[in-house]
């Protein structure tokens, strides 16, 4: 019996915690990824898990930077805030939240799901700017996963700015977009946030999706942050409010 236990204390101790160098592969290419796990993560049983996708900015094959802007630098500053293990795929340069990077995303949170404690009803996806569009995008492919999302200064109409991408709700024309998109998305919990004076991703692209949803009797928060310009993510991530909530959320 003490055996038994000196192996399972040993084993404990062997998780290793913090931002975690991770790889998966999705056909036959191999993508460099992070992870963010709690320095208690053996103190609970279950996790919450948050998949997280970056912008532009941050695309690459190091497996890192995506880990410094948004959600990551909001746990580097206040991890306490934060008690989730937390997965940070990378999308390719000249690539986007869409087709196979979408995949990938996708592949990188359920390895992770496999290798460590995660609760699968609380489960969630954000990301800003061209993240932001992952979200809505990823979202609607598999609604299934996630308990809830957060697209930040994101859009779902498409941007002349990032051509080659694939459209949120294929198979829709402009009328019905909106209305395919709050069909699929109604029963999701979800708060967008965007900066009034975004110049990068114009307002619109938050304010048309959460009217549709809203119209459509959706569980929908919208938050505009006045006088905000693209940047509305560190304001996002930091807020107390926000965090209450996103851990309440729970898929039934």
């Amino acid at each position: 019996m003490l055996v038994l236990l000196l192996g399972i204390a040993a084993s404990l101790q062997q998780v290793q915690t913090g931002f975690l160098d991770r790889t998966v592969t999705v056909s036959g290419t191999a993508y460099r990824y992070q992870v963010y796990v709690p320095a208690d993560y053996a103190s609970k049983p279950s996790w919450p898990a948050i998949l997280f996708l970056h912008g532009a900015g941050e695309r690459g094959d190091d497996g890192l930077i995506q880990t410094n802007v948004g959600l990551g630098a909001a746990i580097r500053q206040k991890s306490s805030r934060y008690p989730a293990i937390a997965v940070f795929p990378q999308v390719p340069r000249d690539s986007q939240w869409v087709g196979t990077p979408g995949d990938m995303a996708i592949a990188a949170l359920q390895q992770t799901m496999r290798e460590f404690k995660v609760d699968p009803t609380r489960v969630y996806l954000t990301g800003l700017s061209m993240g932001g569009h992952g979200t809505w995008y990823v979202a609607y492919r598999r609604p299934d996963l996630f308990a809830a999302i957060v697209p930040i200064c994101g859009w779902i109409r498409e941007f002349p700015q990032f051509r080659g991408s694939q459209p949120v709700v294929p198979d829709a024309d402009s009328a019905s977009t909106m209305p395919k998109l709050a069909q699929r998305l109604g029963k999701l919990p979800i708060w967008i946030f965007h900066g009034e004076v975004d110049r990068v991703v114009n307002v619109n692209g938050s304010r048309e999706p959460f009217a549709a949803l809203k119209a459509a009797g959706a569980d929908v928060r919208y938050t505009e942050l006045l006088g905000l310009d693209h940047n509305s993510w560190d304001a996002a991530y930091g807020s107390e409010e926000f965090v209450r909530w996103l851990f309440a959320q729970q898929r039934r």
